[in-house]
């Protein structure tokens, strides 16, 4: 015996211009939407300011440039750690690996994602060489200033 084939009477909606316009607009809902979520969450987190008038940084650049190249050419380096009492702390040694003492040493702590703000530290030698100031906990970018033996002398450091 041959099976039959049940033949369905089920009918068939035609696909219209308002199926179409409907597909269209979902589409293009979505896109807008996802772009409307990333650009809120960008400027959010990231005004995008570096300074305030770029052309007023752009007429100081060469200054920097000469700034950058002295404070290069002393040869100092710092190591930035938490030290165990949850200070931000600072090694500070000279080009020939000496510790550098007495110094005036200051520094600005800045969330790296700025959803903190920005705090002001002072920075007091506890031993030769090494310089602390109570910080937070967190993770922060300390921008540091040294002067010392009448120079000045600017480094970059994160601590955690």
């Amino acid at each position: 015996m041959i099976p039959q084939r049940r033949i369905s009477t089920a009918t068939v909606k035609a696909f219209t211009g308002w199926h179409m316009a409907v597909i269209l607009v979902s589409f293009f809902a979505v896109v807008v939407g996802v772009n409307v979520l990333m650009a809120r969450f960008a400027t959010s987190t990231f005004g995008g300011v570096v300074v305030e008038n770029s052309y007023v940084a752009s007429q100081q650049f060469n200054g920097w440039l000469k700034e950058a190249s002295a404070e290069q050419a002393l040869g100092w380096k710092g190591v930035v750690t938490r030290d165990g009492d949850g200070r931000a702390s600072l090694r500070l040694v000279d080009n020939t690996g000496q510790t550098i003492t007495g110094a005036n040493v200051t520094a600005v702590a800045e969330h790296p994602l700025g959803q903190r703000p920005a705090k002001a530290l002072v920075l007091h030698e506890t031993v030769p060489g090494t310089y602390a100031a109570p910080l937070e906990a967190g993770r922060w970018r300390l921008r540091i200033t040294v002067e010392a033996q009448a120079k000045a002398w600017r480094m970059m450091g994160d601590v955690q």
